[in-house]
């Protein structure tokens, strides 16, 4: 039985749960299909945690799974940890942030003025309030 290196990565756990939510709109060949996956079986790789997605083929993956890229980018990032070149991507980029992050950041700058408001110990409460943590 092969390993699993990746069976407990966000980005395995991500890939099975978006391709059951599109399963009535499209099957996992079809996603497949449209991310340019030669192999049908690499998606299934990927989803059991078998192999990690390469960055090259994160757009592609993401149009396929209707999701956003800058979020599947940093899975995928996540899940080569070690990798020198995910590495100096985190470190000069910093992370990936998805298009509902922004929406997020954009209310902040608007709540606040656009007065780079810190976070206090009183807003992180209020933020995980709002996300029952």
């Amino acid at each position: 039985m092969p390993k699993k290196p990746f069976a407990d990565s966000k980005l395995a756990r991500f890939v099975d749960q978006r391709i059951l939510e599109l399963r009535p709109k499209k099957s996992q060949a079809e996603i497949a299909e449209i991310a340019g996956f030669t192999n049908a079986n690499f998606l299934s790789m990927v989803k059991s945690g078998v192999s990690k997605l390469a960055i090259d083929r994160v757009p592609a993956l993401a149009k396929a799974l209707e999701c956003d890229p800058a979020y599947l980018l940093r899975l995928a990032l996540e899940q080569a940890e070690g990798n020198t070149a995910a590495v100096a991507i985190f470190e000069i980029l910093g992370d990936p942030i998805s298009e509902n992050e922004r929406g997020w950041i954009a209310e902040i700058r608007d709540a606040s003025g656009d007065t780079d408001p810190r976070l206090t110990q009183r807003s992180r409460i209020a933020l995980r309030t709002i996300f029952l943590k």
